[in-house]
């Protein structure tokens, strides 16, 4: 069985959860909680740099990040389902490139925060990356907020994962500037039930 390191909270891991589910290979896959901040924590054995999503293959191999994970999941998959083959390839993997550095930029405020103390507080460095999240989101709003049929790709799925840890961490502040996008997520979460199963408590 493969093995997925992860922690619920994480974007990351939630997005390979979800593209496990979607290409129809969550059962394959033991989610077992990983804690990044602690050196005595396997993870840093199986993923030298300690983070998360890190996937265990049967024969104890490590994936990792997020988008090779999903490249594996999709090459075993019975359909290509998460990256489509040919000319329409790169359109997915542009969005899911944007969702990723609009959580990356979450992510490193929340670090920020956590990880120093509020008199060491860099608020140009805040500024940075409250900037690419405000470009990423005017961007997608602009080119990825149109609902479409079908099972979803993987730019849909880190989209939505990235929409949802807004909500999460920024209490959805996003949502007010960008109601198509939340439009959006709400087709999206009504369409692929594996975004509420894998919803951070």
């Amino acid at each position: 069985m493969l093995i997925l390191r992860t922690s619920l909270a994480s974007p990351f891991g939630r997005k390979v959860r979800i593209a496990a589910d979607v290409a129809g290979l969550i059962d394959r896959i033991r989610i077992e909680g990983a804690d990044t901040s602690d050196p005595a924590d396997s993870l840093r054995r199986q993923n030298p740099l300690g983070k998360i999503p890190t996937l265990l293959l049967e024969d104890g191999e490590p994936l990792f990040d997020s988008r090779v994970i999903v490249e594996y999941l999709n090459d075993i998959a019975a359909e290509p389902v998460l990256v489509p083959p040919g000319a329409q390839r790169f359109p997915v993997l542009r969005q899911q490139a944007l969702a990723d550095g609009l959580m990356d930029a979450a992510i490193l405020q929340v670090y920020e925060g956590r990880f120093r103390p509020p008199e060491l507080h860099g608020e140009k460095w805040l500024a940075h990356q409250r900037g690419k999240m405000a470009r990423a989101l005017d961007h997608a709003a602009a080119h990825f907020a149109t609902p479409r049929a079908g099972a979803p790709h993987i730019g849909e799925i880190t989209q939505a994962c990235a929409l949802g840890y807004l909500d999460l961490r920024f209490a959805g502040a996003w949502r007010a500037e960008h109601p198509a996008l939340a439009a959006w997520l709400e087709d999206f979460a009504r369409r692929t039930p594996a975004f509420a199963r894998t919803a951070p408590a």
